[in-house]
């Protein structure tokens, strides 16, 4: 069961879309989420993704820089953006259903630069006084260590390329499309090191005493 992979938490992977670097000033504008799950043989696979364009908040900072690598116009109507709060609760209803589900007791952020991610996740819920937020507060499961362990790259597009896992520069910055694509290369590096004998059942854990 995945609830036994990971000590009780379910790994749930996020990436976000904003307007600087700042959680505390700059808006988030985009979050996305993918939800995994595992076979019957142990590997992980991606079951489900949740996405929200999200209206900056009242007073928030919007760097020209950041909306010109991203490319999000925040004030397009087209976008049908939701408020911080509605955004969230579309994104977390999903989660905490899945992680009732597994039988774990929380989730856990997977992301790339993961710091970023749960910072902006954290800061998006006190504004809005989200109480049902469903990820650990601090701890997180970084790809770009991951990576950088496992094929010596921590830039997401050169990882999945490594990985041989296809990654389009166009798609890119996109929370959608960089969630899915983290969430393929967190599947990949945890089911080869099971593929290798690096996790099976308790008992039978290579490096167990």
């Amino acid at each position: 069961m995945i609830s036994e992979r990971f000590r009780g938490y379910l790994p749930i992977i996020v990436d976000v879309e904003t307007a600087g670097f700042n959680n505390a000033t700059d808006a988030l504008l985009e979050i996305a989420a993918v939800i995994i799950d595992m076979d019957d043989d142990g590997l992980l696979y991606i079951r489900d993704s949740v996405q929200a364009n999200v209206k900056p908040f009242a007073g928030a900072n919007l760097e020209q820089a950041a909306l010109e690598f991203t490319g999000i116009d925040p004030f397009d109507p087209d976008r049908e953006a939701l408020d911080e709060k509605d955004a969230l609760d579309k994104v977390f209803k999903p989660i905490r259903k899945a992680v009732k589900a597994a039988g774990c007791k929380r989730a856990i952020l997977v992301g790339h630069n993961a710091a970023f991610d749960i910072g902006f996740v954290n800061a998006a819920a006190q504004r809005a006084q989200h109480k049902r937020n469903p990820f650990h507060p601090f701890s997180t499961f970084d790809t770009a260590t991951l990576a950088g362990l496992a094929f010596g790259q921590t830039v997401l597009a050169k990882a999945c390329n490594a990985a041989e896992i296809p990654f389009s520069n166009r798609e890119a910055h996109s929370a959608l499309y960089d969630a899915e694509k983290t969430a393929e290369l967190f599947c990949h590096i945890v089911n080869r090191w099971r593929q290798l004998g690096g996790w099976q059942e308790e008992d039978d854990f290579p490096f167990a005493d």
